[in-house]
């Protein structure tokens, strides 16, 4: 009797431990991350995320009420679509100066998903750049008085004192489930970071329960759209909504 149960006690243990080791071996010949990992598809690892469980937040849709190319889509919409575009294309990330200023297809930074994304609402967002800089030289003090077409509409600070001057300055806070607070953010805007690492991308029009919107731009190897508008390494200095309310 005893050496029966002996017995059948060590065949639940084999059966037990099979079980874990066959769920090992799949997982592992899964090719993916294993549980917990927490690495988003840009390699970045976000803080610690202690958000509280709530019911999901529902922010409504805001729109410029302009259609500049007149395909029926609003520039807000459109805007995101082109960033889309880019994500679709999948240009690697190559920073390079190009003479006639544009980047081949297959190669792009986060400027780049900028200008490609207005130029689907039908803006030509170089030669209003490059216009702006001539009629306004001191607002450009990244340019220093001697300005380079093939070049100044793909640098931050540049297009950081173009949409000063030609759209609206919203909050740079953000306040997870805050309808009030969130409902600033939509998708379209543009959102820039400061030092160290200076970047520039647009928000998407998807957001996460907590009513967060993710991000569209080009962080490397190749543009994304991800869960990173508040886990990029350095802290938002502006947030712009494109054309301006005075536009």
């Amino acid at each position: 009797m005893k050496r029966n149960a002996l017995f059948l006690s060590l065949a639940v243990v084999f059966f037990i431990g099979s079980g874990i080791f066959a769920g090992c071996v799949s997982q592992a010949g899964s090719g993916l991350p294993p549980p917990g990992n927490g690495g988003n598809d840009s390699g970045n690892f976000p803080a610690q995320d202690e958000r509280p469980v709530r019911e999901q937040v529902d922010i409504e849709r805001i729109f410029s009420e302009k259609d500049t190319d007149n395909d029926g889509l609003d520039d807000l919409e459109d805007i995101v679509a082109g960033g889309r575009a880019e994500v679709e294309r999948g240009p690697g990330y190559t920073s390079a100066y190009y003479s006639g200023g544009y980047p081949p297809e297959n190669e792009g930074v986060c400027t780049d998903v900028i200008w490609r994304a207005f130029k689907d609402a039908g803006y030509n967002l170089k030669d209003m750049v490059d216009e702006d800089i001539r009629r306004n030289p001191r607002a450009y003090p990244r340019v220093e008085g001697r300005p380079d077409p093939n070049i100044d509409f793909r640098r931050v600070p540049n297009l950081v004192s173009f949409f000063e001057r030609h759209a609206d300055s919203l909050t740079t806070e953000i306040r997870h489930y805050d309808h009030e607070n969130l409902i600033q953010w939509q998708g379209g805007d543009i959102v820039v970071y400061g030092p160290p690492l200076w970047h520039i991308g647009i928000v998407s029009d998807t957001r996460r329960e907590d009513g967060v919107p993710l991000l569209i731009h080009n962080g490397g190897p190749c543009p994304r759209e991800n869960d990173m508008l508040l886990d990029w390494p350095s802290p938002i200095k502006y947030h712009f909504r494109f054309p301006g309310s005075n536009s």
